[in-house]
């Protein structure tokens, strides 16, 4: 006799757009403050946060849902599916944001790139500066998929940790 398994990709999607969403809420918030700019560990760790969050919620709500039990595969899936998931939706903001909302962003990050990296080494030329900024923008693709797979890892390592604390097998009989 088969049993009815629940599947993890339902609370990875729903868990994943509702942090995807939040996320957005977050950055929409910086932007009217105009802090969409700072990269400071503060606003990264309120950004994990957020992920890391509704990672927990979403193990939690699958293993009610499963009569109490979860498996630690179950919890990995889960929290890894989430964090692609934000991480996919908070993409999409962020091209939106910088192509359409902002078209100058990108340039304005550049700057204020550019003017710590020249407080940081005096000695950088305009040449090894201009080099420097053409490496970034040949590479940013790769950024943004790289910012996926943090994201997805770091939903892996959630997923791990709550898992181990909230795993409970099925009995045997």
């Amino acid at each position: 006799m088969e049993e009815n398994q629940l599947k993890t990709r339902k609370f990875s999607l729903q868990f994943g757009a509702l942090a995807g969403l939040v996320g957005i809420v977050f950055g929409v918030m910086l932007f009217t403050a105009d802090m969409h700019y700072d990269r400071s560990i503060g606003i990264q760790a309120v950004q994990f946060g957020i992920l890391a969050l509704f990672i927990v919620i979403g193990i939690i709500q699958f293993k009610k849902a499963n009569g109490g039990y979860l498996k630690l595969v179950q919890a990995i899936k889960i929290g890894a599916g989430i964090g692609l998931i934000a991480a996919i939706i908070g993409t999409i903001y962020f091209l939106v944001l910088s192509n359409v909302i902002e078209p100058d962003y990108m340039d304005k990050v550049m700057e204020i790139q550019k003017t710590t990296a020249f407080e940081a080494n005096p000695q950088m030329t305009q040449e090894q500066w201009n080099q420097g900024v053409a490496f970034q923008k040949k590479l940013f693709p790769v950024f943004l998929a790289f910012g996926l797979v943090i994201s997805a890892l770091f939903g892996l390592i959630v997923g791990l940790i709550t898992g181990l604390i909230t795993k409970k097998d099925k009995p045997a009989y």
